[in-house]
């Protein structure tokens, strides 16, 4: 039980890279049995090609990536064996496959382990390469093919046996991760807000819905795929709960500056804060339950504090924000009724998936490998063009050089320097050059340990288990897959020459020089940030643009709901990759650096915008029937039609901030939002959100103009 405990409380990709580990070793024994030492280290080898690809992903992807993996990573072994005795036609070899390594980046980032095979074969080839004749040469290539189609047939075990084990895990980490986007939000609600914007700090929203969205879209690719069970149908219906939940949360940040700062509205504050604390306790019993596979137990009573709230007279009669406070319960109650719904699912309720097999589909991340994604990047504007030129030029230098310094028995660890730190953009190459470097050291100094406890004679077994470390956190957590790696190299090139020792020296004097060959690289053919804004707000302004049609509709039909849904997504994915470029961009240089002010404004009016729409559609999917459905529709088109002119450029924003007037719309209603007195507050909204518009809209022709006009 203690074990079956212990195996529960392992993430995802700790689990992958055992299972990794445990391949590699079952491919390295059973070949060593059969064919001996030699034939078990070029086995393992094409093992460890096709384990890149390796991820915890559905079957139909597990397959497909890893047959992928293998394919390429024995025809680069290949090619390197038959170059071997070539310097001259190898190092262009080297800067071929550099190039060609990085141009599978244009299928997106689940081409990021492939991506990397091609570089991990040629080092692995050169660590011990196999004699030229031609008898030896193929017999090589067999057992490397035989070893990446035994991995092949493990990955696919592993991955069937492991899928309930992935889908509780990635539906436990939303379930973890809504929970402390709850926290940061109730944490902050106490703090006075922006004046006439959202109340959270952008910077804590960016980075927890990013975490959300990642852990989004992983949950949704294993569920959203699975074979329809009970079990799974559960958990589809807990996921989409679990979005619904995040887009009642954005309407919790709403007209919360209106509350005031006297003592009075601090005490509303804390008890809606204590009640967002209640529903994250729930959602953190809710990913115990799921991640531990136990019952679930409901351990608090999240109405108390709304009832409290709304039992005790806070403001004086006639104090408008009476009025307000009945809305903000209003939202906050909804936020419950969708909570026990999930709760309800947690304790084995009938589970009801509102969208079908097919419009779930529509959710899953793209896979494939169509030739057209190649294509779009054929021209010297393409980001990823320019990185695979650049990352070709620099592995082919690096080899060259190599050949040239007084050390020479590892020449290829120097281009798996290069190869490693160098990244797309000049941010992330320094985040891995520091890492790279770090763990570099501290690996050379547990292999010079291992060395001097003379445990030597485990080396084989020390190998597979770097190998499924580096597997494991090559993107959770980079400084252990360095130091894992650092080992995985030394030992390797130990059980191909023994009697060579481990050559830590030359380890690090490869690093660090191929640390600053990557740095110098970033400067050649450089994808400056500002260079794809322009793609990136026009992606923006239109994902807006399609949540807002599909927000401001009347109709609540299954088909408005997907195309809602679909919308939504696309708004968070475009959030997503705008913070992601101001991030890069603060460490470009000056001179092309975009300030982060700029962004920020962006970012903050779009997630007010989000924010005024999610409370639209809350107000019409459950008070429908307290409006006049003919004059209620015709408010909502007419500010669609206002917002969708605003988005496209063809209403002057600047023209509407000037007109009008942000007081008078933020302005609270003269009745409660109650009964026939809902139509005031939902033109309110719609003023506010045509507000939030023209500031969105404003704020990106602003950085546009930045963009186009920074040398």
């Amino acid at each position: 039980m203690a074990l079956k405990r212990l195996l529960h409380r392992l993430p995802a990709n700790v689990i992958n890279g055992i299972a990794v580990a445990l391949g590699l070793g079952l491919v390295q024994l059973l070949v060593g049995l059969v064919a001996g030492h030699l034939a078990a280290l070029a086995a393992v080898s094409g093992a460890v090609y096709a384990s890149l690809a390796d991820q915890p992903l559905a079957p139909h992807r597990t397959w497909r990536r890893v047959l992928t993996a293998g394919l390429i990573g024995c025809g680069v072994s290949l090619l390197v064996a038959l170059l071997a005795a070539t310097p001259l036609w190898l190092g262009l070899a080297v800067a071929l496959i550099g190039f060609g390594s990085t141009m599978t980046l244009a299928w997106g980032p689940r081409a990021g382990p492939i991506s990397f095979v091609g570089v991990l074969a040629l080092v692995f080839t050169l660590a011990a390469p196999p004699s030229p004749e031609p008898g030896v040469l193929w017999r090589h290539v067999g057992w490397t093919l035989l070893g990446s189609a035994l991995y092949f047939g493990w990955a696919l075990l592993s991955s069937t046996w492991l899928q309930p084990r992935y889908r509780a895990l990635a539906l436990s980490e939303v379930l973890a991760a809504v929970a402390r986007l709850l926290r940061a939000r109730a944490v902050l609600l106490e703090d006075a807000p922006l004046p006439g914007g959202p109340a959270l700090p952008l910077q804590t929203w960016i980075r927890d819905e990013a975490a959300l969205d990642e852990r989004l879209q992983a949950a949704r690719d294993l569920l959203f795929a699975a074979r329809i069970t009970v079990q799974t149908q559960r958990q589809t219906a807990l996921l989409l709960l679990g979005i619904d939940l995040r887009d009642t949360l954005l309407t919790s940040e709403l007209d919360l500056d209106l509350l005031g700062h006297d003592v009075l509205a601090e005490r509303v504050r804390r008890s809606l804060a204590r009640h967002l604390g209640r529903v994250a306790v729930v959602f953190d019993v809710m990913h115990g339950s799921v991640r531990l596979g136990q019952p679930f137990v409901p351990v608090v009573d999240v109405d108390a504090e709304l009832d409290a709230l709304a039992a005790e007279a806070t403001f004086a009669p006639d104090d408008v924000r009476v009025r307000l406070k009945t809305a903000l319960l209003d939202r906050s109650r909804h936020m419950d009724r969708v909570l026990a719904r999930m709760q309800a699912l947690m304790q084995g309720a009938e589970p009801h998936v509102a969208l079908d097999r097919a419009a779930l589909q529509l959710f899953v991340s793209v896979e494939g490998w169509p030739l057209a994604a190649l294509r779009a990047q054929a021209r010297l504007s393409s980001s990823v063009l320019r990185h695979a030129v650049r990352a070709g030029l620099a592995l082919g230098c690096a080899y060259f050089i190599a050949m040239l310094l007084p050390w020479t028995s590892h020449p290829y660890w120097l281009v798996l320097s290069v190869a490693v730190v160098l990244r797309g953009n000049l941010e992330q190459t320094l985040t891995r050059l520091n890492a790279r470097v770090a763990g570099t050291v501290l690996g050379c100094l547990l292999v010079l340990g291992l060395a001097q406890l003379g445990v030597t004679a485990l080396a084989t077994a020390v190998f597979l288990v770097a190998t499924g470390v580096a597997h494991a956190f090559a993107v959770a957590r980079y400084l252990l897959t360095a130091i894992a790696a650092t080992v995985m190299a030394l030992v390797q090139a130990h059980l191909a020459h023994p009697s060579g020792g481990f050559g830590t020296g030359e380890r690090l004097a490869d690093t660090l020089l191929g640390a600053v060959l990557a740095w110098a690289f970033c400067y050649v053919l450089p994808a400056w940030e500002r260079r794809g804004l322009p793609h990136l707000l026009k992606r923006l302004l239109g994902s807006l643009d399609a949540l807002s049609v599909e927000a401001l509709r009347w109709s609540a039909s299954p088909a408005d709901d997907l195309a809602l849904r679909l919308a939504r997504r696309e708004v968070y994915v475009a959030l997503g990759s705008l913070a992601a470029v101001a991030q890069r961009s603060s460490v470009e240089p000056e001179r092309v650096r975009l300030p982060l002010y700029v962004f920020a404004t962006v970012l903050m009016h779009s997630h007010a915008l989000l924010a005024q729409l999610a409370t639209v559609r809350l107000m019409i999917a459950t008070r429908a029937g307290e409006l006049n459905q003919a004059e209620s529709e015709a408010v909502l088109q007419s500010t669609s039609a206002q917002i969708h002119r605003l988005l496209t450029f063809t209403a002057d924003s600047a023209g509407l901030l000037a007109t009008l007037d942000g007081a008078q719309a933020r302005a609270v209603p003269s009745r409660p939002p109650a009964g026939n007195a809902l139509m005031p507050w939902l033109q309110r909204r719609l003023q506010l959100a045509a507000l939030a518009a023209a500031q969105v809209a404003h704020a990106t022709q602003s950085l546009s103009v930045l963009a186009k006009t920074a040398d």
